[in-house]
């Protein structure tokens, strides 16, 4: 069994068959060759290393999606900030927000391009957070557990955002609904759904997928899927 990860702030898992052809394989299997779809030449800029454009945008998740109370949710951050706060939801939706374009890149070898999202920029969050500049590491913290790990300057990419809408609408619930982070520019297991908390760091704490051996920094253009052994 291995670890099927999305656009996650959940996981799930799925049995993987491996196969290989024999040296002396009929010439008719041995004529046969994998192919891999072609990226378009005015996508290729957009797409990592070892990735096909998903034909639709994946849901992947365990368990059922967590509910949403308007009025008991609210996002903390505390660590190394000033002092640690939260916003309820009503708070939150009152915050400047801005649109953004970015994609997905999901470390199971997928790409969902042609997303934008709206709501509170990272970079503006650290403002109203007033994060010291000790931070050097963030730990993301979703509903159930799951966390996700960043260094402060793949957090603070000038398209991460805090998003509340994808496309013009509110998200829906399977895809992070009230709240999800979004780091166009690392594995999407770092954009985690569902949103509940960020926490600052001096150092890196590793997150839920980073302590089974997944990638700590998750750079999709460098095939960072696993820590080096």
């Amino acid at each position: 069994m291995i670890p099927i990860l999305g656009d996650e702030g959940r996981l799930t898992f799925s049995p993987i068959a491996a196969a290989f052809e024999e040296p002396v394989a009929l010439k008719a299997r041995a004529d046969r060759r994998a192919r891999r779809p072609i990226i378009p030449a005015d996508l290729v800029h957009r797409v990592p290393p070892g990735q096909v454009i998903a034909t639709r945008w994946p849901v992947l998740h365990q368990g059922d999606i967590p509910p949403f109370d308007p009025a008991t949710w609210n996002l903390r951050v505390w660590g190394l900030v000033d002092a640690a706060t939260s916003w309820t939801w009503e708070q939150w939706q009152g915050l400047p927000a801005v649109t953004v374009d970015g994609d997905l890149h999901c470390v199971t070898r997928w790409s969902s391009l042609g997303h934008t999202w709206t709501g509170v920029s990272s970079r503006a969050f650290c403002d109203l957070a007033r994060v010291k500049p000790t931070a050097r590491f963030v730990m993301l913290h979703g509903e159930g557990g799951y966390t996700a790990n960043l260094a402060i300057e793949d957090f603070l990419d000038r398209r991460a955002v805090l998003a509340t809408q994808h496309d013009g609408e509110l998200l829906t619930p399977e895809h992070g609904a009230p709240l999800r982070a979004v780091v166009p520019n690392r594995y999407a297991w770092k954009s985690v759904k569902w949103l509940r908390g960020v926490e600052f760091l001096a150092e890196n704490r590793p997150g839920l997928w980073e302590s089974f051996g997944y990638s700590n920094s998750a750079d999709p253009w460098r095939e960072e899927r696993f820590e080096p052994e």
